[in-house]
């Protein structure tokens, strides 16, 4: 669907996920992350951007594992993230949306856990690249885990946590020749909706992750 149709789809409150593809499955059950190798620091730095244009073809079930542990995976024995949050909050639930449905990160079993049996990848932005791009991240503050924080103030708390997570996306990405690219401008209530959400959680930002495609 073309960026102007979703837009008007939109604005209109009738923005919709498509079926799914296959069987939603319940859900999906990690590898054991890798948690060595990949480039020096300072070369994934260089080699970190923006990309817009994505293959269709699918992650491997252990390069996604990989990716999910790098963005907010546990990475000490007191359960502490990859990303830091304010008074280790941990307030940013990671959710997945894949042709198969949309599915939230669960770091302390490494898991996905099925929240839609729908392909809600078209709602996650208005870019017309999120339809057929392998996955897609959105990034959702749960404000009931910033009750310490005055309620003015969350939404920033959360968006400063929302984009160390995106970070560790991007760096990850150029670590494996991933392509990536982080978006706001995106349907909120539409993907709310979609992921079934409640009053407590707001969505953030999405980031679109696969494959470079390779142009003819």
């Amino acid at each position: 669907m073309h960026t102007l149709s979703k837009f008007v789809l939109g604005m209109m409150g009738q923005l919709r996920p498509k079926p799914v593809t296959g069987d939603a499955a319940v859900a999906i059950s990690l590898p054991p992350p890798g948690k060595h190798g990949g480039l020096p620091l300072m070369e994934a730095l260089a080699k970190r951007h923006s990309a817009r244009e994505f293959a269709s073809e699918p992650l491997p079930l252990p390069l996604l594992s990989n990716l999910l542990w790098a963005a907010y995976g546990i990475n000490r024995e007191d359960g502490g993230r990859t990303a830091p949050s304010a008074l280790n909050a941990q307030e940013i639930d990671i959710f997945v949306a894949l042709p198969s449905g949309a599915y939230r990160y669960d770091a302390i079993t490494h898991a996905l856990t099925l929240v839609a049996a729908s392909d809600v990848r078209r709602i996650t932005g208005y870019q017309d690249f999120v339809d057929e791009a392998p996955l897609d991240l959105v990034y959702v503050a749960d404000y009931t885990r910033l009750s310490r924080v005055p309620f003015s103030q969350r939404e920033s708390y959360a968006s400063v946590a929302a984009g160390a997570i995106a970070q560790n996306v991007y760096l990850f990405a150029a670590s494996n020749d991933l392509a990536t690219v982080l978006r706001a401008w995106i349907d909120r209530a539409a993907i709310a909706e979609a992921l079934g959400l409640t009053h407590d959680q707001q969505v953030l930002l999405s980031q679109t992750v696969g494959f470079q495609k390779q142009l003819i």
